[in-house]
């Protein structure tokens, strides 16, 4: 049971969600009250805003996206052999194309 909700965690997409969650939580509070610019609250708000984005990153998404890289996940960089039918489909391609001219 903990394995399952383990690798339902570890998915990009539940992570990337709760960080959207916080950094949307941190952003809500850079506000506009009225027509009034409050810039001593409101600059506060931008630094606290960096603060958070800057320690989700290094707490949360760098030490990820090593995790990620160590267990080989996304790691796609040998396309697989083309099929016959793609090999057929590539000389017929090239025949036609030497017809033409």
């Amino acid at each position: 049971m903990l394995k399952g909700f383990r690798e339902f965690v570890m998915r990009g997409n539940v992570i990337d969600l709760a960080i959207a969650v916080v950094i949307g939580a941190a952003f809500g509070r850079v506000s506009v009250n009225g027509s009034k610019i409050v810039y001593g609250s409101t600059i506060t708000a931008l630094i606290n805003l960096l603060i958070v984005a800057g320690v989700i990153y290094f707490v949360i998404v760098l030490p990820l996206t090593k995790l990620a890289a160590l267990r080989g996940v996304g790691d796609e960089t040998e396309s697989p052999a083309p099929s016959d039918e793609t090999k057929l489909l590539t000389e017929i391609r090239d025949l036609l194309a030497e017809q033409r001219r």
